[in-house]
């Protein structure tokens, strides 16, 4: 007996997880349904293991100390292995810590989202945007068009747009308070950073990509732009408190 998988010209799909609308807006020509349910049955996953608000979490028991790093699964040591690594390279302005309790979050969003990413390349689609919450993993062309175009929302007026990416295979990240209020706290000092509205990263992974915004928004206005620019295979905007607007030299902006 054979199989028939149901397929369709395009798609586009929305799911409330994380606590946040997630968007797989696919443009190549067939797309099977499966291929779809396969990348919201891994979202629904990270976030019943990640999760926070979630007491039966691994995250949520490993906070309280019920389960040990050794006994957690390989994705959540994984995570958190990256989380340090990225701790030591801002210099602990990104710490999965930085509150005082165990939350990967600054960097599980975009980690999902490129494994979700892999899934639909996995199953040969090349055309498509995955926007979480606003930060995006884009992929290929935006058919018809010949590039996807993303806008930038201005911190202080969601009636603008602060820039516009236009960019084919690339992650786009912004960190700011204007979305989540005061989420992103100065590690050292445990209080919300001052002088910048907002930092958005963009690169090959948005894992990444949200992470070095994170710490880049808790350095502030002086450190962080200075950061930012030196680093590497990543671009980078930020909009300080006065509405200045920064970006690297490479930051695809049209």
């Amino acid at each position: 007996m054979t199989e028939t998988l149901a397929t369709v010209r395009g798609a586009c799909r929305v799911e409330q997880i994380m606590g946040m609308p997630i968007v797989v807006d696919v443009r190549d020509e067939e797309v099977e349904e499966d291929t779809l349910e396969a990348v919201f049955d891994w979202l629904r996953w990270v976030d019943a293991t990640f999760s926070t608000y979630r007491e039966d979490s691994e995250i949520s028991r490993l906070d309280r100390g019920e389960l040990a790093v050794a006994d957690a699964h390989d994705d959540v040591r994984r995570v958190l292995d990256r989380c340090e690594e990225l701790r030591e390279e801002t210099r602990g302005s990104f710490d999965a810590r930085a509150t005082g309790r165990l939350d990967p979050s600054g960097l599980v969003k975009g980690w999902a989202v490129d494994s979700g990413a892999d899934i639909l390349h996995g199953a040969g689609l090349r055309n498509f945007a995955v926007n979480a919450g606003g930060d995006m993993r884009l992929s290929g062309r935006a058919v018809p068009e010949l590039t996807w175009r993303v806008g930038i929302q201005h911190p202080l007026d969601r009636a603008r747009v602060a820039a516009v990416v236009e960019a084919n295979d690339l992650a786009v990240a912004t960190s700011g308070a204007y979305a989540r209020g005061d989420h992103v706290v100065e590690p050292h000092t445990g209080r919300p950073p001052h002088g910048v509205l907002s930092v958005t990263v963009v690169g090959p992974e948005l894992a990444t990509a949200d992470a070095y915004a994170t710490a880049a928004l808790a350095m502030g206005p002086h450190a962080g732009p200075h950061w930012t620019a030196r680093l590497r295979g990543y671009e980078a905007m930020t909009i300080l408190a006065d509405e200045t607007v920064l970006t690297t030299g490479g930051f695809p902006s049209g």
